[in-house]
């Protein structure tokens, strides 16, 4: 008996031992609950996705309706691969810009989804669904459209709680009686599973990229490009204070971080180096809190938010390989999840310490929530337009050339000339070989006719990037200009030799030859122009020009039949052309026409033998007349509709003048003129016909009886 008491004695005191250890685990787990620790009020799901909905609308939406700004503007408006005429399998070929993947300037971005997204559903439709997607996962709305194929798997795996094994159950079709849940589940089959997905995926990666990196300058990532590697590791960790700075106080935002924005740390005297000192003594405190922790609950939340927060940076570290930025702030997306785990964990901790504390924690929460909403309604504004965007960077950064570029080209589109030759200036002074900003200079001051320096620029630029394309077409430009017609020559073909798809250069490069009336070479420049680029108007209407005045009106007229119907809204390609129709001779109709007049002359035994300007002159005489040699309506039809397109050009009314004073409607004639007098009152040509227009009428006026 006394056995049998105290074997269940001891039962009793091992099932109290079990009980209390239960109650002491469920204090713990209760205690770690971040839901019921947290100073913020509790909400059902429901009403926390439409608060978190509605503050993602509020924070981003007043950039809906924003312009295609920066990179948009290649990434949308200029990549080839949106376009219908492209097929859906160069999507998976090329980069986010549509570059291919393979080629060297390609910079390895692979979004495929994300591209044929924008070209299926249209800007409009990504906005769309961007907003109904935050009521159910919350930190898409906070992402831009470029980085939404990483964050798709991020709020699979994270936001909405997808089981990697329960889907692979499911694909493979697995019974739930042949489970085995000590081994699917435990800690290293997850972590398996999760390095051979990871491999899998790098691996595919890799390939489809060529089996290379991409080719990054010293400009895009200063401290890579270091002799140093004491120098790269110092730096490398001040990007990643700078970084984690960012995190906990995003208000110093900058669209391009490069060229000169961060000066390298080259000496321990330098006091930024501190940054590091911080960095690394709070991430070493909360992880070794996170590793030795007694609390398994503690554990698992610093566990989670410091791999949330270091896991996803990796790539853009600089550690397994070289990457074209200095700081991304897109690359911090998926980290600034771990970041708001560790601040709900801190929050938590501090709410313990007693009701006041909790007060003032749940105040400052608020205040947190409203100072980021009002910057996130700041930075959107500031991505509306180009020129806020780029103007909130030069106190950011006021030493980042490329800042400076962006603010002058942006001044330039605008107009406004004198300010962005400043700011190029000061691109070129921060960073002196900086062949973009001598490019553009040279540009505007070759239009304002500086030529010497343009020359000087231009040369320079070239000199430092030799296959620098663009500078040495626009150095041809110049040459041109300053009638240095073999260096002129020679720039336009060392700028194909570098591009060889280069419209642009062969239209200039046909002026050139024109200016030297070396027609046939002009020719072939315009129609190599016109067939890389069908629809280079320029190149198209200074073909019709050329073939006009060379009296190859035939052919202009065939030239100019294919022109409009590429560009059938192109003003000047109808003026040019509306002129070979005015002045165009129907060989044909003539011959034969003339062919019975001659005849009929003839027999009234006039002449045995006239020359066509007499044979003209006794057709007039005798009342007989020659056929219409002009095709007026049809260019008449031409200037009209030039006109509509731009009404304001002097010239056109001139001209349609013109046309009807050799067709004989006097009355049209002199109204265009008058037309073309009050918008220009000083062309030599317009006044000169005038008064020939008017003489014509006072003789007729004259010889009315």
């Amino acid at each position: 008996m006394e056995r049998a008491a105290k074997g269940r004695g001891y039962g009793l005191e091992k099932g109290r031992t079990t009980n209390c250890d239960q109650g002491l685990s469920m204090m713990l787990l209760s205690e770690w609950s971040l839901d019921s620790t947290l100073p913020i009020p509790q909400l059902p799901s429901p009403w926390a996705k439409a608060v978190v909905a509605a503050l993602a609308l509020l924070c981003f939406g007043t950039s809906y309706d924003g312009d295609f700004v920066f990179d948009d503007s290649e990434a949308i408006i200029n990549n080839k691969d949106l376009r219908p005429e492209t097929s859906l399998g160069h999507l998976w070929e090329h980069d986010f810009w549509g570059t291919n993947l393979i080629s060297n300037t390609s910079h390895k971005s692979y979004r495929p989804l994300t591209v044929l997204t924008f070209r299926l559903l249209g800007l409009l439709a990504e906005q769309t669904c961007s907003v109904l997607c935050s009521s159910y996962c919350p930190s898409s709305a906070i992402v831009k459209p470029s980085e939404s194929g990483v964050n798709i798997v991020f709020d699979a795996l994270v936001v909405c709680k997808m089981d990697i094994l329960q889907l692979g159950e499911i694909l493979f079709g697995k019974d739930k009686s042949e489970r085995n849940l000590t081994w699917r589940r435990g800690f290293f089959t997850r972590i398996l599973l999760v390095l051979s997905g990871g491999t899998a995926l790098l691996y595919c990666r890799w390939r489809i990229m060529g089996t290379g990196p991409p080719v990054f300058t010293e400009v895009d990532n200063p401290a890579s490009f270091a002799d140093s590697a004491l120098v790269r590791t110092i730096n490398y960790n001040y990007y990643y204070s700078l970084n984690a700075w960012l995190l906990v106080c995003p208000w110093w935002l900058c669209f391009d971080w490069s060229m000169g924005c961060l000066p390298l740390i080259k000496s321990f005297d330098d006091f930024r180096i501190f940054a590091l000192f911080a960095l690394w003594f709070f991430l070493i405190g909360i992880s070794w809190q996170g590793l030795f922790s007694k609390n398994p609950e503690e554990r698992r939340i610093l566990g989670s938010g410091i791999t949330l927060m270091i896991i996803p940076f990796l790539p853009a570290s600089n550690i397994f390989f070289r990457v074209g930025f200095v700081i991304a702030e897109r690359v911090m997306y998926l980290s600034s999840t771990g970041y708001c785990i560790l601040l709900s964990y801190a929050m938590c901790v501090l709410s313990k310490k007693g009701r006041r504390i909790k007060n003032l924690l749940s105040a400052a929460l608020v205040g947190l929530v409203i100072l980021n909403i009002m910057q996130c309604i700041r930075r959107s504004d500031h991505w509306r337009s180009e020129e806020a965007l780029f103007t909130s960077a030069l106190s950011v950064c006021p030493y980042n050339a490329k800042v400076h570029y962006n603010v002058g080209k942006n001044l330039a589109d605008r107009g406004k000339v004198e300010s962005a030759i400043q700011y190029y200036r000061q691109a070129v002074r921060l960073h002196p070989k900086y062949v973009h900003a001598m490019n553009n200079l040279g540009n505007i001051l070759k239009e304002r006719k500086e030529l010497q320096e343009a020359e000087k620029l231009l040369s320079r630029a070239v000199a430092i990037q030799p296959d620098f394309a663009a500078a040495w077409m626009n150095l041809g430009i110049v040459q041109n200009s300053l009638k240095k017609f073999e260096e002129a020559e020679k720039s336009y073909w060392t700028a194909i030799k570098y591009r060889k798809r280069y419209p642009d250069c062969y239209y200039n490069l046909g002026r050139l030859y024109a200016d030297l009336h070396r027609n046939v070479d002009a020719l072939n420049a315009w129609q190599n122009a016109t067939h890389l680029k069908p629809n280079h108007g320029l190149a198209w209407n200074n073909l019709i020009i050329l073939l006009d005045n060379t009296g190859n009106l035939a052919k202009a007229e065939v030239v100019g039949k294919e022109a409009l119907k590429l560009l059938p809204n192109d003003h000047t390609i109808m003026f040019s052309f509306a002129n070979v129709l005015g002045k165009l001779k129907k060989y044909k109709e003539f011959f034969q026409e003339l062919n019975k007049q001659v005849r009929k002359f003839l027999w009234k035994g006039k002449a045995a033998s006239l020359s066509m300007e007499k044979l003209t002159q006794k057709f007039e005489q005798s009342g007989l007349q020659l056929p219409n040699l002009k095709n007026y309506k049809e260019s008449e039809s031409l200037f009209l509709k030039a006109l509509q397109i731009n009404p304001n050009i002097a010239s056109y009314h001139g001209n349609l003048a013109v046309l009807y004073h050799r067709w004989g409607r006097l009355d049209l004639a002199k109204e265009r003129y008058e037309i073309a007098m009050k918008l220009d009152s000083t062309s030599p040509g317009i006044a000169e016909n005038y008064s020939l227009l008017k003489k014509k009428l006072e003789q007729l006026k004259k010889s009315q009886p």
